[in-house]
């Protein structure tokens, strides 16, 4: 069984790549299969992630995984959603998004800095699959005043687990890998995937 990883971000890739490999099937990017991204037309989490997993499938002819994850933020209603990658611009980078971040709050008091990171993750047998496999991770936590740490991507420098009192970028791979939404979200779609390449496996 192959299965095809529908993302061009080197950090979600990273992330996903090691955390499937307690999954007894074979794994391969879109970037090593040269597939075109599509546009992320939808407004929520989960039509993104459907998107990009169904352009996969279609052009790979193989089951598909994706996620679609973002920050958002209650103090900026909810910003920058699915607009986290994009947050500063379209040919934005991780630090021009962070530097808009904190302005962002900052210009409106930056009293409220609660934050939630969102996954949603979805796994599609086939590009015309009625009924795919659905997750979602969430992780709580609030906005530092100023990036901290050298690990992970995106807003990892500013957002605090407030339980262990470290950002996201302070966390090592296993760390993060064991609180965060993106972990959480695929660990419980491994759970489904697991059910159907290996029925009554545990029972």
């Amino acid at each position: 069984m192959r299965v095809v990883l529908a993302t061009a971000n080197a950090g979600k890739l990273a992330e996903m790549t090691r955390m499937l490999s307690e999954l007894q099937v074979e794994v391969v990017s879109q970037l090593e299969l040269q597939l075109a991204s599509p546009a992320e037309t939808a407004s929520t989490f989960i039509e993104n992630a459907l998107i990009k997993a169904r352009s996969c499938a279609e052009q790979s002819g193989l089951p598909a995984i994706a996620d679609d994850s973002g920050l958002a933020v209650p103090a900026l209603a909810g910003e920058p959603g699915v607009r986290s990658a994009r947050y500063a611009g379209d040919e934005a980078n991780d630090p021009a998004n962070n530097r808009k971040l904190l302005d962002e709050l900052a210009a409106r008091g930056g009293g409220d800095r609660r934050a939630t990171f969102h996954c949603v993750m979805v796994y599609l047998r086939h590009a015309s699959d009625p009924a795919p496999l659905l997750a979602h991770g969430q992780w709580e936590g609030h906005i530092v005043e100023a990036p901290r740490g050298g690990h992970g991507f995106g807003y990892d420098p500013l957002f605090e687990d407030p339980e262990l009192g470290r950002t996201a970028a302070e966390l090592d791979a296993p760390e993060k890998d064991a609180r965060s939404h993106r972990g959480q979200a695929l660990r419980a779609l491994l759970a489904g995937i697991e059910a159907e390449v290996h029925p009554g496996a545990g029972r």
